[in-house]
């Protein structure tokens, strides 16, 4: 993959964390300054496509930079991201939304 690919890739990622972090602040606001009894917190196993130690690192970084998450720890074969979510309710839906909106562009970027 040339390298102009790998910068437009990356600028697209880092585009995609902004709508993100934004996205993920209004929502932590919002259950701060609300009710916060409703709050339904979990950690969650995120099982990862990446090929590289690059790759995972960046998505954790990606991940526990999100307001509402924290990476709390990889396996060791690579294949598995732990985190910590503040507001769970659906965990398959947010660890698909981890996988569809930080681990694709990656992959991408990973060639």
């Amino acid at each position: 993959m040339s390298i102009i690919k790998r910068i437009g890739r990356s600028v697209t990622l880092g585009l995609v964390f902004i709508n993100e972090l934004f996205r993920s602040s209004m929502a932590v606001a919002r259950q701060v300054l609300g009710d916060s009894s409703q709050l339904k917190p979990a950690i969650l196993a995120v099982p990862l496509d990446l090929h590289s130690r690059a790759g995972v690192t960046t998505l954790a970084n990606c991940v526990s930079l999100t307001p509402g998450t924290t990476s709390l720890h990889v396996s060791e074969d690579l294949s598995t991201l732990y985190v910590h979510v503040l507001d769970a309710p659906q965990p398959d839906a947010v660890v698909e939304s981890i996988k569809s909106t930080f681990e694709t562009r990656i992959k991408e970027i990973e060639g």
